[in-house]
């Protein structure tokens, strides 16, 4: 039995050892990773559907070129307070808290309770939490949505609002962006992240199930 217990534990130390080593050889390459060019976005873009397209204007004149392009995706890595920012050539049909598209994705490290993930895919369908990697992301048309999203989800983990409690704020917030007239209590929720991602990664490798 001891000998058994022994062989057990190596294999999980060897099993989070390979995780580290890939999360963090992932991290290097995305470090490391080269501007795409304007002409390649232009090419890439030219076709695309009209939101997307104007939420990458948005984005490059914000963060700059993306690191990263394919035919239908466009990713920036270690963007201002993001772990990545991705933004798809789609429109996601999204009723909550008004109707609109989805299509940009943004994450960050957070090792969410496992008690919780249920409470925040009921708060919003667009907040996802990956347990595995030990991020969360949101997903909408524009970044001062993703951003709201979060700091609710954060508000809920932590239980400052409770899940009607987070959706009925979230509407409101929106409301008062679309008015143009954000008060003091709203606006900090749209304009960045209220609180500090984690800086190592957050990922729950599980454990093998022999």
């Amino acid at each position: 039995m001891k000998s058994k217990i022994l062989v057990t534990s190596a294999v999980m130390v060897s099993l989070a050892a390979i995780v580290w080593a890939q999360q963090n050889s992932t991290a290097a390459v995305r470090n490391n990773t080269d501007k795409t060019s304007q002409a390649t976005v232009d090419k890439i873009t030219a076709n695309w559907l009209k939101e997307p397209k104007m939420v990458c204007k948005t984005m490059i004149s914000k963060y700059g070129l993306p690191d990263e392009a394919t035919d239908t995706t466009l990713t920036w890595f270690n963007n201002g307070p993001w772990k990545y920012s991705k933004l798809e050539n789609v429109e996601i049909p999204h009723n909550f808290p008004m109707p609109h598209h989805d299509m940009l994705q943004q994450g960050i490290d957070w090792k969410v309770p496992s008690s919780m993930v249920d409470d925040l895919s009921y708060y919003d369908g667009s907040v996802i939490v990956d347990r595995t990697r030990g991020e969360v992301s949101a997903r909408c048309d524009k970044e001062e949505a993703n951003f709201l999203a979060l700091n609710l989800a954060r508000d809920i983990v932590s239980k400052k609002r409770n899940i009607n409690g987070a959706r009925k704020f979230y509407h409101e917030t929106m409301m008062q962006m679309k008015a143009g007239k954000l008060d003091n209590e709203h606006k900090p929720y749209v304009t960045g992240l209220m609180f500090t991602p984690s800086k190592r990664s957050a990922g729950d490798p599980d454990v093998p199930s022999m």
